[in-house]
């Protein structure tokens, strides 16, 4: 057994555990650093290769371990998750178990999201939000008669351009500067069957918006937000909507600020925990 391991903040935590949650051969472990605002990120595999790949894209360091009870390790799968009265994630990973949640839930979309090395299983406070965003959204535009387009930066899994096109959404483009989330959610957009759907590598402190889009969802973390907002604000079209999440608590009167200093009017702000999520106009 082979160990991956890195020291991170606090406050990035529940999103490391997410990331890393339920991925198949893998077991994390978060414990806090006693006396510091630190964590250590342990990720347990049973194939070097495995550990060696997570230092590939997040640093850290591997080393070989002991052998131990790995089924006794192993995580249990997260329950579905209901978004409204409009879907269902869910980690099913066949056709069988996509038919088998499709039955417990009628009526409502599902969403095949299995947990991998990207984050979005739509457990964690800021995608749930935002995915509800979507979904009223999605709601008010179809009652309008209206087509729209949805751009998605820091795809992750894939979980809300999915959800936007499973919601109507005419066409979704979305972005993440990680190669194995972009991998992951292709391999999701196959899962699904989601037409009209692509996800690109690419970094949004170095990507600039080509076109504009009916609504732009950007779940990053605080400071990237910061940085990138006059590019959003580019990428909406003229009464465009924009969903932001990601944002600590303890950072979002400045984050938001420098959102409505691009001009963006947000007019519904959530927090959950020490999680904040907006949605506004520009």
């Amino acid at each position: 057994m082979f160990v991956w391991s890195k020291l991170s903040g606090a406050q990035w935590a529940d999103a490391w555990e997410e990331r890393f949650q339920g991925a198949e051969a893998l077991t994390a472990v978060i414990t806090q650093v006693p006396g510091q605002k630190t964590v250590r990120v342990e990720v347990f595999c049973e194939k070097e290769a495995d550990a060696l790949n997570i230092q590939k894209n997040f640093g850290g360091s591997v080393r070989k371990v002991k052998m131990q009870n790995w089924a006794a390790m192993a995580p249990e799968p997260p329950e579905p998750f209901k978004v409204r009265d409009k879907l269902v994630i869910c980690g099913a990973r066949t056709t069988a178990e996509v038919a088998k949640v499709a039955k417990q839930f009628p009526g409502r979309a599902i969403i095949a999201v299995p947990a991998e090395l990207a984050f979005g299983t739509g457990h964690h406070a800021t995608t749930a939000t935002v995915l509800r965003f979507l979904v009223d959204q999605a709601e008010q535009w179809r009652k309008e008669g209206r087509k729209w387009s949805l751009c998605d930066l820091g795809c992750g899994t894939g979980i809300l351009g999915m959800a936007g096109a499973k919601l109507g959404a005419s066409k979704v483009w979305g972005c993440d500067f990680d190669p194995q989330a972009v991998r992951v959610a292709k391999e999701n957009i196959e899962r699904n069957q989601v037409e009209h759907c692509s996800f690109v590598k690419a970094d949004v402190l170095e990507w600039e918006p080509r076109q504009q889009w009916d609504c732009v969802a950007a779940n990053l973390f605080s400071d990237i937000l910061g940085q990138v907002f006059p590019k959003i604000a580019r990428a909406v079209k003229d009464d465009g909507i924009i969903m932001v999440s990601g944002i600590l608590k303890t950072q979002a009167k400045e984050c938001l600020a420098a959102g409505e200093k691009a001009g963006i009017k947000f007019e519904r702000v959530v927090t959950k925990g020490k999680w904040v999520s907006a949605m506004g106009r520009k």
